[in-house]
């Protein structure tokens, strides 16, 4: 053996000793017991690959249970509308989607969402024709098609989300003193998200890709990659509009990337680079049109086409809902109780002061992280993520028609921040994500999923020590403030007396959904209080 090559070695051998000597702050938790026979270098790829395993079986299981409006004709719920859409687009030309019998789960969906749904249609037809013949497999709930609707989200998201959750890990662990073995328990924490889970598995839909395509676009952010970046968010929007939520932070993260910090703020300005601005333009721009050319050859002539996407825009932007549909913890619902608003403004009043409410609310992490931008040579990383899950809080609760499914959109950047040796602030998201959990719990008992809610309830917070009494191995308890301890120990008190209250007492006839009322005005509350801990956090990164 030479002697560069012993060097190199012994490196390697010390690096990775260091790696395993550095703290690691999830090292108590059941969750690090049970990966714990995967703690060596060598062998922590198995880990991921175990994790990855394990989540398939998780997804699986929670959808052996029942799914939205199962048994209830003639509109049941989401399962039939993307079984619905899977037939209208496999038997209907491209130009008819956005029209055919608006009445009954009309397509109002962007069109990657469309062409996804062709494409699992397609191959469903190939299985059994049955599924989705045009009109008359309305309604069909055959064990062979949830099977087969089961099986396409869990391809969808491991083909999505699984690898570029990974890659952001990935990514943001460059910037951080964490073990391997912490990356192994965030991913796993991630792949095993009660909320996404239930949501996609349970009651079910395709968020996944959306938060994919976005997480996609954030890894690319933190490399400087502005235009693919810019690609991947444009995907991100066509395929579920709820992307719309990041949108005025990945503006102004982009903008604040075209300037070159200087010492002075007058040459920091000067340094703007129009160049980049037109690359950024023009590739969201030439993004948005291939995305839709199909839609564009379909059309027979200019009039027809601006006609076909005027419709698509019209489906997907469906004011004439009103402010909200069903309950959800969001401002509107809340005050709802004091102010009616339907009663004292009109829609477009509404539409106007929702939308001050929601800029108002996002301007913040906005502001602050471009003016920390323009002043840094170096971007830290958690800024990008506070700053996209701030901002989409801001969104979800001041925003016009928000549906209590859409607390994803938050939640899901919100999760990269467990990637920290800051007990506090794991603390923090873990709280949110359990009153996240809990705040799907009015839409999952309507479902029928209440085991399925209560198990991962139980299994999320058991992983994470929630039912050790050795504060190392509690991962729920923040070290640090009194204030925020006591409103962490409120609401974890309050969520078992809810269901119990729930269970044992019925509402007033007079006031039939108290307990669902209750349930979303409180996480109003704590989602609120969680957005103000964001502001701080960005403030003094």
């Amino acid at each position: 053996m030479t002697k560069t090559s012993s060097r190199r070695k012994n490196a390697a051998l010390r690096a990775a000793t260091a790696a395993q000597t550095r703290p690691d702050v999830y090292s108590h938790t059941p969750l690090y017991n049970l990966l714990y026979g995967f703690r060596r270098p060598q062998d922590q790829w198995v880990a991921r690959y175990v994790t990855i395993l394990t989540a398939v079986l998780l997804w699986s299981a929670v959808g052996l249970g029942l799914f939205s409006g199962k048994g209830q004709a003639p509109i049941n719920g989401d399962f039939e509308a993307q079984r619905h859409w899977m037939e209208l687009t496999t038997q209907l030309p491209i130009a008819h989607w956005y029209f055919y019998d608006l009445q009954y789960w009309g397509l109002d969906y962007p069109p990657l969402t469309a062409y996804h749904l062709w494409f699992f249609g397609v191959i469903g037809t190939f299985i059994d024709a049955s599924w989705f013949a045009l009109d008359a497999s309305r309604g069909l709930e055959t064990s062979e098609l949830k099977t087969f609707m089961r099986w396409t989200s869990i391809i969808s998201e491991l083909v999505v989300f699984v690898p570029t959750t990974m890659g952001l890990l990935h990514e943001l662990g460059k910037h951080k003193n964490m073990t391997r073995m912490s990356h192994v328990i965030v991913i796993a924490l991630l792949l095993y998200l009660p909320a996404l889970v239930l949501v996609d598995h349970g009651h079910f839909q395709y968020n996944s890709v959306m938060l994919g395509l976005f997480l996609y676009s954030v890894t690319d952010l933190i490399k400087g990659n502005l235009m693919l970046a810019s690609v991947w968010f444009v995907s991100s929007i066509l395929f579920k509009q709820m992307a719309l939520y990041y949108s005025p932070f990945i503006f102004v993260y982009i903008l604040s990337r075209l300037f070159t910090p200087k010492r002075t703020v007058a040459a920091t300005l000067k340094s703007f680079s129009f160049g980049k601005l037109l690359a950024v333009g023009c590739t969201v721009v030439l993004s948005a049109v291939v995305m839709v050319v199909p839609f564009l050859i379909a059309a027979s002539g200019v009039s027809a086409a601006v006609s076909l996407i005027a419709q698509i825009l019209v489906r997907m932007f469906p004011f004439e809902r009103g402010l909200f549909e069903d309950k959800v913890a969001n401002f509107w619902c809340s005050t709802n109780l004091l102010i009616k608003y339907n009663q004292v403004l009109s829609c477009t009043q509404l539409k106007t002061l929702s939308l001050a409410f929601t800029v108002a609310a996002s301007a913040p992490p906005c502001l602050l992280i471009f003016w920390k931008n323009l002043r840094r040579q170096s971007h830290d990383p958690d800024l990008v993520i506070c700053g996209f899950s701030a901002t989409a809080w801001a969104f979800y609760l001041f925003l016009f028609q928000v549906h209590e499914k859409t607390v994803l959109v938050p939640l899901v950047p919100t999760l990269f921040l467990l990637l920290s040796n800051d007990r506090n602030n794991i603390a923090q998201v873990q709280w949110v994500n359990n009153i996240s959990i809990f705040s799907l719990f009015p839409l999952l008992k309507k479902d029928g999923l209440l085991l399925q809610y209560c198990v991962m309830f139980f299994m999320i917070n058991w992983l994470m020590g929630a039912f050790s009494l050795n504060k190392k191995s509690n991962m729920l308890w923040p070290v640090d403030g009194a204030v925020n301890r006591l409103v962490i120990l409120v609401s974890y008190a309050f969520i078992p007396i809810f269901h119990i209250v729930e269970q044992c007492v019925s509402p007033p006839a007079q006031y039939p959904d108290l307990w669902v009322i209750a349930n979303t005005t409180f996480s109003f509350g704590c989602f609120g209080y969680f957005y103000l801990w964001l502001l701080w956090k960005i403030y003094f990164l």
